[in-house]
């Protein structure tokens, strides 16, 4: 083992950027070097839950400046601007040989600071697109290092190097990677947040339209549509699971020989570790969700259909399609799956 290190962690803002963060800090920890984890109040409690023995914790002020009024835009960059103080002052006194940025607003702040005092920098990019806070720091950054092998929307002048790690998925997908597929004609679909109505609106519709009806159908959504989604299935004897939550997510993909939902980042990592066929409609709203899900699709995994064109007509035929070719759905199983060693990689590009 290396010389042990001072390791700071820069996450926050969702548990989409957290839970890679706690990946590798329990990676580098048990490599013995010395962590401290640096995140927001919103996800405070989900750092100090999952944080390897011995790490600490700090707190940073930071919101998104995404919002539309003014006034919400001037806070969050004035706390983005007071914990960049902030932290500048405390890397005098504790310097870190390393600081490494899991994205959001939530690490600007320790990038700032590190940039100042001249530590190297490492910044990992989650989404197939570069979000913006990352955009904004990457003037400052050694390295970084992403889920996708090609992300679009760089700044134009970047000295960083890039390096292609993918994205820290959960032990339980982990243990599952490259499964075959199971052919029990299970379909998955992941709603279940604000952003995924049409999927409740045109998949059960597309389902009872399908000539081939013995799929089984395991349906995540909101919890006010949970009922209304189970009368539909039972009255089109579509024999089907509605859910407001799974708590057993990769049991579930595993199962399915097919998986509609969003593109999110984790989503599309986590099919590819697992190697499911897939068709994503990115939120419409969302670039980097489009980025994402194009970038599954070349894989030759999948489709990715935008919301303007996911039809009753088009699924229903494509479904029929699909679940009639077992061998086509075995095909595009073995080329979505790629093989996920991002913690380990990410440790080594931290700590060579």
């Amino acid at each position: 083992m290396g010389v042990s290190m001072k390791i700071w962690i820069a996450t926050g803002g969702t548990g989409g950027h957290v839970f890679p963060a706690l990946s590798v800090a329990t990676e580098l920890a048990k490599r013995g070097h010395k962590i401290t984890i640096s995140s927001d109040g919103r996800v405070m409690k989900m750092v100090k839950d999952g944080k390897p023995n011995g790490a600490k914790t700090a707190f940073v002020w930071a919101s998104g400046v995404g919002a539309k009024s003014k006034i919400k835009q001037i806070i969050a960059l004035a706390k983005i601007g007071f914990s960049a103080i902030a932290l500048t002052l405390r890397f005098m006194i504790f310097r870190p040989n390393r600081v490494v940025a899991f994205g959001g607003y939530a690490s600007v702040p320790a990038v700032f600071a590190a940039h100042l005092w001249k530590i190297p920098t490492y910044l990992h990019e989650q989404n197939a697109a570069i979000g913006r806070a990352n955009k904004f720091t990457m003037r400052w950054v050694k390295t970084l290092m992403t889920s996708f092998e090609a992300v679009s929307d760089m700044p134009k002048k970047t000295s960083a190097k890039v390096v292609y790690t993918g994205l820290p998925v959960r032990e339980d997908i982990l243990k599952n990677s490259n499964a075959p597929l199971k052919h029990e004609n299970k379909l998955l679909i992941t709603g279940g947040s604000l952003g995924a109505q049409i999927l409740d609106e045109i998949v059960p519709q597309a389902i009872s339209e399908m000539k081939n009806k013995k799929i089984f159908v395991t349906h995540q959504t909101r919890p006010e549509n949970v009922a209304k989604l189970q009368n539909f299935y039972a009255e089109h004897k579509i024999r089907a699971n509605v859910l407001s939550f799974i708590h057993d997510m990769a049991t579930a993909i595993i199962d399915a020989d097919l998986v509609i939902g969003r593109s999110g980042a984790s989503t599309v990592i986590e099919l590819e570790t697992i190697g499911r066929p897939a068709i994503l409609v990115p939120l419409n709203i969302n670039p980097d969700q489009a980025a994402n899900a194009e970038s599954f699709a070349k894989l030759g995994g999948g489709f990715a259909i935008e919301q303007s064109k996911f039809s009753v007509k088009w699924l229903s035929a494509t479904l029929d399609e699909l679940f009639d070719n077992p061998t086509r759905l075995d095909k595009m199983a073995k080329k979505s799956y790629v093989e996920n060693l991002a913690v380990q990689k990410i440790s080594d590009v931290v700590t060579e």
